[in-house]
């Protein structure tokens, strides 16, 4: 695997850094098609934001460069980005200065079966539940134990996807993708103000909605308004748009809202 850190190339890091210790950081996951990133702007804004709620001063007119350099010698597959605040002592007080720590690693995309944009998936119901954390609701932040434990609980090929609740109950988004709903010709996507990642596909296909006329909602969703939905699917920037076909014995086909989403965003 390539990897750089801080626009060189490594192979290891330092024990002090505080990503290792405490999760502080944040990450992005891009793909790179014909040495581009996908989407490059929109991981660039949300990747700002980030810096700025968590205190991280990130030189981002740097970062830019770097990316685009290593997506170029990359190619093809995913670049992730893992930003962390740096090197410090023991405990939680913040290091003064701060070095941010920059490491980009290459990958292969991963071969998702065919029939997941096709035919469509089946959802896991997962039990781990989200906290309910507004400071970071929203973040691609380093700290994913939730994710981790919720994937821990299925090891079938049944199901490609697992949906997450929070925990009082509302769907807040798959374990490494967001959730769209359609009722009556209305996109239907979660509050993400409690818990939850926004991701970069997510933006985009509410930016794609408004664009051709389609109404979009942001509200809190509870599992029993399922059976009232026309259409689900689910999204993240490296695979797209994955009609969702059952959950729970509840059934759907992939309608043609989230066909013509795929087909716009696939060209």
């Amino acid at each position: 695997m390539t990897c750089w850190v801080n626009g060189q190339p490594a192979v290891g890091l330092a024990l002090t850094d505080r990503g290792l210790a405490y999760g502080d950081g944040l990450f992005e996951t891009m793909r790179v098609t014909d040495g581009q990133i996908n989407w490059l702007e929109l991981h660039l804004q949300r990747l700002q934001s980030g810096c700025q709620r968590l205190r991280i001063d990130l030189d981002m007119t740097q970062m830019r460069h770097e990316l685009l350099a290593f997506a170029a010698q990359q190619g093809q597959g995913v670049c992730k980005l893992i930003l962390t605040r740096g090197d410090g002592q023991r405990g939680y007080g913040l290091p003064q200065p701060t070095y941010p720590r920059r490491i980009l690693q290459a990958a292969p995309l991963p071969l998702w079966p065919a029939q997941h944009a096709e035919q469509g998936v089946r959802l896991f119901p997962c039990q781990t539940r989200l906290a309910i954390q507004p400071l970071l609701a929203g973040l691609k932040h380093l700290n994913r134990l939730e994710q981790v434990m919720a994937r821990a609980e299925w090891n079938d090929s049944e199901h490609a996807e697992g949906l997450l609740l929070d925990t009082e109950g509302r769907i807040i988004e798959c374990v490494f993708s967001n959730i769209f709903f359609v009722r009556q010709g209305c996109l239907l996507t979660p509050e993400l103000s409690g818990s939850g990642v926004a991701g970069i596909m997510r933006e985009r296909i509410m930016q794609l909605a408004r664009e051709l006329g389609i109404a979009v909602q942001i509200r809190d969703i509870l599992p029993d308004a399922l059976a009232g939905m026309d259409e689900l699917f689910t999204c993240n920037s490296l695979y797209g748009i994955w009609p969702v076909r059952e959950y729970r014995g509840q059934q759907w086909l992939p309608g043609p809202l989230t066909r013509k989403l795929q087909h716009i965003l696939d060209r």
